[in-house]
């Protein structure tokens, strides 16, 4: 039969089990490869990475600018690819020693590879109609999130996603979920070595069965044995997940497979897959010799992956262990200071602990200040001061926090080697620039960015900043190049489209800053604001019903949002429906008593049912916290209507000092 429409999520029984059932549902284009999602063989993009394996080769061959320009996307998920695909866009911290790469891509970079492999998969020229992934209750975070990514974005009349597992499908998934039922049918030869040959992810019961009553030494040289096997056919790359397991299981004599983890670990940091580096991480602390350089190593990077996937009592749990256990001042002064971190960056205000962030990162730099190696001193102090920066700025103290950081400034000229941790320098002026931006020097703020900037090209982040200072500071054509520049250096990055968005609307290009807040959206339904802007904007174009359907998505991400409210009261207001209007616009004063829109918004629905002193009491009340010529116009036209002329005029001659050029304005005041 033919499957109808619609993504598909086969679960139950094993994977022979569920290979029966697509048989027979008649895919578009079946038989087709069914690749593997599990963990075990690969670590993070199992799926992926099989997947640009089998696009890859011949996309070169019909579309390589495609190729060319999803180089990051590809190289991230299918290293195995790197020697085809080369580096077009290699931001800095790519090119240095292990030791120098500081920065820790944010957990959000893998939204935007797995978009990137989206629109690969797209416009790579290779026919596709199905896609199959198994085991995916097995897969990494990063597959998930792709095989989530694919299903949201394509049209399964187009491509149909089908996801095995077996477990039933989450919530996120939208398409038919069809159960496979367990089989009898079973192979019996040699079950133990077959389930070991499967990188411990076949799902046969009597595989399984058989291994575990193989003696303890025979599992071991069999685990040995396919290790060195793996090792020797692809490294790393291809089986990033399965030579740490087998090294684990091996008994680890000679200490293989801490270095395994160690290796899995500081590949999955480097490009941000934070749940298998933590997963890595605390695998290979359950091996390591205590106290080692390499137990502390894969402490330190468990600890930060962590602390990004929020599980942050874990993170702290884990530097308290390092403290308790090394005697070495540098790893005393880190964990300090990863404690002081995880005070002071925890997402929510009410729950940072700036107090004892400060003592932390204060016990940092006293150790860190006694550390002998003037050029580890220079570094690690450096570093010490740049995070009790962050601590000054968020407990209001700017000025504190920009003498911290020109004191690391000062301390990496002076005391590190030239051309040595240019990460860490570039770092420190892009934090005094945004210091000097809040303390409002701007112009100093720019210099130190243009720095950053041209230390590193392809990092698209500086960009961004420097993009948003440009902004503030009335240059908005510089700021849409930097913008541009982000989005071209980086793989799809919603951040880049909303803020160029945000340009485009101060300066009336709306069809623009709409295609933008479309794409913010296609690329992340996450977005709170883009769907807030891209609400007000369509109710400015009079699109209503498309804005209260942005208003309806905003309120399901975040009840009760003042913003969003404010729009709805505005639709309201123009469908009539006053009383809606009036709750919605109360709600979000109560929310927000400062919000001007929702003051202007809530004046103009008084106005519309003739209470116009209401609405000048909204206006004068709006006008108090943000003086606008439009408030200023509308509060006159109120006052005019109340018989107050001497009052209505006084304020349209402030609207126009405020905007000489607006023709209503000026046409008023003729008429008076």
């Amino acid at each position: 039969m033919r499957a109808r429409p619609g993504h598909l999520w086969v679960h139950g029984g094993t994977s022979r089990d569920r290979l029966r059932v697509l048989d027979g549902l008649g895919l578009p284009g079946w038989p087709v490869p069914v690749l593997d999602a599990h963990r075990r063989p690969r670590g993070p993009y199992g799926f992926g990475g099989a997947l640009l394996q089998a696009l890859v080769p011949a996309a070169l061959a019909r579309a390589p600018g495609v190729v060319a320009a999803h180089d990051i996307e590809i190289r991230a998920v299918a290293p195995d690819l790197r020697d085809r695909v080369p580096a077009r866009r290699a931001p800095l911290y790519t090119r240095l020693p292990d030791e120098e790469r500081i920065l820790v891509p944010a957990p959000r970079r893998t939204l935007r590879i797995a978009n990137g492999i989206t629109e690969f998969l797209r416009d790579c020229g290779v026919p596709l109609r199905t896609i199959v992934a198994d085991n995916v209750d097995e897969a990494d975070e990063t597959d998930r999130e792709l095989l989530q990514t694919l299903a949201r974005r394509f049209d399964p009349d187009h491509v149909t996603i089908v996801t095995c597992s077996a477990k039933a499908p989450p919530d996120w998934f939208v398409g038919r979920a069809i159960k496979a039922d367990l089989s009898a049918e079973r192979e019996s030869r040699d079950l133990a070595g077959r389930y070991v040959a499967s990188d411990g992810i076949l799902d046969d019961p009597r595989a399984l069965a058989a291994y575990h009553a193989l003696p303890p030494e025979v599992r071991a040289r069999l685990h040995d044995r396919r290790a060195d096997l793996l090792a020797a056919t692809g490294g790393r790359s291809s089986h990033l997940g399965a030579i740490p397991y087998h090294r684990e299981h091996g008994g680890d004599p000679s200490g293989a497979g801490v270095e395994a983890l160690w290796a899995a670990l500081d590949h999955c940091l480097g490009e941000g897959f934070l749940d298998a580096a933590a997963d890595y991480g605390l695998r290979g602390l359950a091996l390591a010799e205590p106290a080692t350089v390499r137990w502390w190593n894969l402490l330190q990077g468990a600890a930060t992956a962590l602390a990004g996937i929020g599980r942050r009592d874990e993170a702290r749990d884990l530097y308290e262990r390092a403290r308790r256990t090394s005697l070495d001042p540098e790893v005393h002064s880190a964990s300090a200071y990863g404690a002081a971190m995880l005070d002071a960056r925890h997402p929510d205000p009410a729950r940072r602990d700036l107090g004892r962030a400060q003592g932390w990162v204060n016990e940092a730099i006293a150790i860190s200040t006694l550390l002998p190696d003037r050029a580890v001193r220079a570094f690690k102090l450096g570093f010490d001061l740049n995070g009790k920066a962050l601590i000054e700025m968020r407990a209001g103290r700017p000025d504190q926090a920009l003498t911290l950081v020109e004191s690391a400034v000062k301390l990496a000229e002076t005391d590190l080697p030239p051309g040595r941790h240019l990460v860490h320098r570039m770092i420190l002026h892009a934090n005094r620039a945004q210091l000097l931006g809040v303390l409002g020097h701007p112009d100093e703020a720019l210099e130190d960015l243009d720095t950053a900037v041209a230390m590193d090209p392809d990092y698209p982040d500086h960009h961004l900043d420097r993009g948003n200072l440009l902004f503030q500071m009335g240059r908005a054509d510089d700021a849409l190049a930097d913008y541009d520049a982000a989005i071209r250096l980086s793989p799809p990055l919603p951040e880049g489209h909303y803020n160029r968005a945000q340009v485009l609307l101060a300066v009336g290009e709306l069809g623009r800053a709409r295609a933008d807040l479309d794409r913010v959206l296609e690329l992340d339904p996450g977005y709170l604001d883009a769907y807030i802007n891209r609400a007000g904007l369509l109710a400015e174009l009079g699109l209503d019903e498309a804005a209260r359907a942005d208003v309806t998505a905003g309120l399901s991400l975040a009840p009760g949002n003042p913003h969003l409210l404010c729009v709805l009261g505005q639709l309201e207001t123009a469908a009539k429906a006053f009383t809606r209007a009036r709750e919605a616009f109360d709600a979000a004063l109560a929310s927000s008593p400062a919000l001007v829109p929702a003051w202007a918004g809530r004046a103009d629905l008084r106005y519309e049912t003739g209470d116009l002193d209401g609405a000048v009491v909204d206006l004068s009340r709006a006008i108090e916290l943000d003086e606008g010529a439009a408030l200023y116009f509308n509060r006159a036209v109120a006052l005019d209507g109340l018989g107050r002329r001497d009052e209505a005029l006084a304020d349209l001659r402030r609207a126009h000092e405020l905007d000489p050029g607006d023709q209503d304005i000026v046409t008023a005041l003729h008429r008076t």
